[in-house]
C-alpha cells in the first residue's frame, strides 16, 4: 500500500473516531436533556398540586379536588398524573376517593420511605418517565403542614405520581445527532481531499526518495529524485540530487579500486557498502599479517605462519605445505597437519609430476576424474591443489585434501582469500630468500663456491653444542698446495686460481653430502668428515692427494704438476674442542711439510715439541 493511501486512511480513522465521539456525545446530551427536563417539569407540576390542594383544604372544597387534578392531567408531556393519600391523612380524614390509592410498588415504596423515585422506559418508537414524588409534612413550610395535619414533623402526607411523554424532545435530538454526523461526513471528505491535495506531492517525493535509497544499497546512485513541490521539497530533492551525484563519483568505482589490493577477492554481497567494508577488514587483516611476517627471522619462520594461517583462520583440516627449487626440481615437504600426502613420492623427486607446479594451475579434483596422476588416494577422497610462484626460483604448492565434495566446496569458497595472503607474503618471503642468498654468498667463497671461514666460524659456534649433546665426532683434514706461491709468482694469479678451483672440484667429488669442504684462506682448505670410519677418511684422504697429484694444467707449451700435503686430527680422540681439533691438524700438516710435503700426516701428540 502507498504511503499517500496510509496517510489519507489514518487522517480519515481520525476523523471519524472524532466525529463518531461527538455525536455520541451530543447524543447522550440530549437524552440526559431530555430527562433532566422531564424531571424538573414534575417537580414544578408537584408543587403545582400541592399548593392548590393546600388552596382547596383551606377554602373547604377538597371535594372539588378531582377537577383540578384532570386539569393538570392535561398539561403537555403529562400522560398521566394521580395522587396516593398516606393512612395518616385517611385515619384523620377519612378515606380518599378510589384512585387515590397506590398503583403500583413504586407509590408503595415512596409512600414508604419518602424518597423520590424515577423510572425510564423507552422503545425504538416512544420514551417516557415515570415520576413518584412524595409529601412531606413540615412546620417549617407556609402554610404549616402541622397547623392541619396531626401527623409529626417528616410523615409523608402523600405522593404525586407523574408520567411525562418524552419521545418528542428524544426524536428532535436524534434528528440533530443526524444533521451532526451529515455535516461531519461533508467535513471529513472535504479534510481527505485537502489533504490528498497538499500531501500527495511530499508523499511522492518520500516514495521517490525511497525508491532512489534502495538503489544506492545496491551501488546504484544514478538515480534523480524530481518532484513539483515548492520551496523546501525542491530544496531537499537538489540536495539529494547533489548528494547522489557526488557518491556516484566517489563511490562508484571503489569497490573495483579496492579489489586491485585484494586481488581475486570472492567477497560478494548484495550491499556494496558492506562488501567494502568486508574487503576493508580483509585488507587490514593482511596488512597485520604482512607487518607480523616482516619481522620473522627466515623464510621458513613465515612458512610455520601460513601453516598457522591455514590452520587458525581458514580452518583447513588436512593439508601440505610443499616448497618446490625450480633449479633442482625437488619437492621440499614444509608442514604436514596429519597422516601422509596423498602425492606419490615420485613428485617428490622430480617436482614436474606435480600437476599444479608443472601447470602452474589451480587442479582440483572434482573438474575432472583421476585428474591428477600424482594423486594416491584412488578417488577415497576430494583434494585440491594450489600452485604459489615466489620468484623464479621457488615455488610453493598447497594440497588440501577433503572426505567429501561439499566439503571440498567449502574449501573452494576460500582459496582466493588464501591467495591474497600468499600474495601479500611473497615479496616479503622473497625478501628473506634475497636475505638467505646474500648471507650464502658472504659465507662461500667467490671463486670456489666452497664455504668461507667466516662459515666455518658461524657453523662451528652452532655445532659445539650438538657435538656435546649428541656425541658428534668428525675428523677433520687440513689441506694445503705445495708450492703454491711459486705458481703465481711463476704463471701469475690466473694460473693460480684454476689450480685452486680444480683443488675446489675435488675435493666436492671426494666427500659426501654431509660432509663440509672449506676454503680456510689462500691455498689451505679444510674438511669436516661427519661421523667416519678410519677407513673411510683415509680413503677420502688418499682420493683427494692421488686425484690432484693426478691433474695436469697446461700452460701454454708447458705442463704443471702440483702435489698436496694433508694433516689429520680427529674428535674427540685427540681434543674435545673442534677448533682445538683443526689446530691440531694444522700441526699434522706443518709436520707434512717439514717432513717432505706431497704426503697425508696425521696428528700426535709428540708433534707439540717441534711445533
Amino acid at each position: 500500500m502507498h504511503t499517500n493511501k496510509k496517510v489519507l486512511i489514518i487522517i480519515a480513522l481520525m476523523l471519524i473516531l472524532l466525529a463518531a465521539a461527538t455525536i455520541i456525545n451530543v447524543a447522550i446530551n440530549f437524552r440526559d436533556y431530555s430527562y433532566n427536563n422531564a424531571l424538573e417539569k414534575s417537580k414544578m407540576t408537584a408543587e403545582v398540586v400541592r399548593d392548590g390542594l393546600t388552596a382547596h383544604m383551606v377554602n373547604g372544597i377538597m371535594d372539588k379536588r378531582d377537577f383540578f387534578l384532570s386539569n393538570i392531567s392535561n398539561y403537555d408531556d403529562v400522560k398521566k398524573l394521580w395522587i396516593v393519600r398516606s393512612p395518616k391523612v385517611d385515619t384523620q380524614y377519612g378515606p380518599g376517593l378510589p384512585q387515590e390509592e397506590p398503583r403500583d410498588p413504586m407509590d408503595a415504596r415512596v409512600l414508604k420511605s419518602g424518597i423520590m423515585e424515577k423510572q425510564i422506559s423507552e422503545d425504538a418508537d416512544t420514551a417516557s418517565l415515570r415520576v413518584s414524588i412524595p409529601y412531606i409534612a413540615s412546620s417549617m413550610d407556609s402554610p404549616n403542614c402541622l397547623s392541619c395535619h396531626h401527623v409529626n414533623e417528616g410523615d409523608v402526607l402523600g405522593v404525586i405520581s407523574m408520567e411525562f411523554d418524552i419521545s418528542h424532545t428524544r426524536n428532535v435530538g436524534m434528528f440533530t445527532v443526524l444533521r451532526i454526523f451529515g455535516l461531519n461526513v461533508i467535513f471529513i471528505i472535504i479534510a481527505l481531499f485537502l489533504t490528498n491535495y497538499y500531501i500527495k506531492p511530499y508523499m511522492e517525493l518520500f516514495q521517490n526518495l525511497q525508491e532512489g535509497i534502495k538503489k544506492a544499497h545496491l551501488g546504484d546512485f544514478t538515480h534523480r529524485f524530481t518532484t513539483n513541490i515548492k520551496g523546501e521539497g525542491k530544496e531537499v530533492a537538489d540536495d539529494m540530487n547533489d548528494l547522489f551525484e557526488k557518491m556516484q563519483d566517489a563511490f562508484g568505482n571503489i569497490k573495483e579500486q579496492l579489489r586491485t589490493f585484494v586481488a581475486r577477492s570472492n567477497i560478494s554481497d548484495s550491499d556494496p557498502l558492506h562488501e567494502a567494508s568486508s574487503i576493508i577488514n580483509e585488507l587490514s587483516d593482511i596488512y597485520k599479517f604482512k607487518k607480523t611476517i616482516e619481522l620473522d627471522k627466515d623464510k621458513y619462520s613465515i612458512y610455520k605462519r601460513i601453516y598457522h594461517l591455514l590452520e587458525q583462520k581458514f580452518e583447513l583440516k588436512h593439508f601440505a605445505l610443499y616448497e618446490v627449487n625450480h633449479t633442482r626440481k625437488e619437492r621440499n615437504l614444509l608442514f604436514i597437519t596429519q597422516g601422509k600426502s596423498f602425492c606419490s613420492h615420485e613428485a617428490d623427486i622430480d617436482a614436474l609430476e606435480c600437476r599444479a607446479y608443472r601447470t602452474s594451475t589451480d587442479i582440483i579434483s572434482t573438474d575432472f576424474p583421476e585428474l591428477c596422476t600424482s594423486c594416491t588416494c584412488n578417488g577415497e577422497v576430494e583434494y585440491a591443489c594450489l600452485p604459489f610462484a615466489i620468484n623464479n626460483d621457488y615455488t610453493l604448492v598447497l594440497s588440501i585434501s577433503s572426505k567429501t565434495k561439499e566439503e571440498l566446496g567449502d574449501i573452494s569458497d576460500k582459496i582466493t582469500s588464501i591467495k591474497n595472503y600468499l600474495e601479500a607474503a611473497k615479496p616479503v618471503i622473497e625478501s628473506k630468500i634475497l636475505m638467505d642468498v646474500l648471507r650464502e654468498s658472504s659465507l662461500r667463497d667467490g671463486l670456489t663456491g666452497l664455504y668461507n671461514r667466516r662459515f666455518l666460524e658461524e657453523h662451528i659456534e652452532q655445532e659445539q653444542t650438538q657435538i656435546q649433546r649428541d656425541k658428534t665426532y668428525y675428523d677433520i683434514l687440513m689441506i694445503d698446495i705445495d708450492f703454491f706461491k711459486l705458481v703465481n709468482d711463476t704463471y701469475g694469479h690466473d694460473v693460480g686460481d684454476t689450480v685452486i678451483k680444480a683443488l675446489s672440484e675435488i675435493l666436492k667429488e671426494s666427500i659426501r653430502e654431509a660432509d663440509l669442504a672449506i676454503r680456510y684462506g689462500g691455498e689451505e682448505f679444510l674438511i669436516l668428515l661427519r661421523h667416519t670410519s678410519p677407513e673411510a677418511t683415509q680413503r677420502i684422504a688418499s682420493a683427494i692427494h692421488e686425484g690432484f697429484r693426478a691433474k695436469k694444467f697446461i700452460i701454454g707449451s708447458e705442463t704443471l704438476e702440483k702435489t698436496l700435503s694433508i694433516g689429520i686430527a680427529k674428535l674427540p680422540q685427540d681434543a674435545d674442542s673442534i677448533w682445538k681439533v683443526i689446530k691440531y691438524a694444522d700441526i699434522a700438516l706443518y709436520e707434512a711439510k717439514n717432513t717432505g710435503r706431497n704426503k697425508i700426516v696425521y696428528f700426535e701428540s709428540k708433534m707439540f715439541d717441534g711445533y
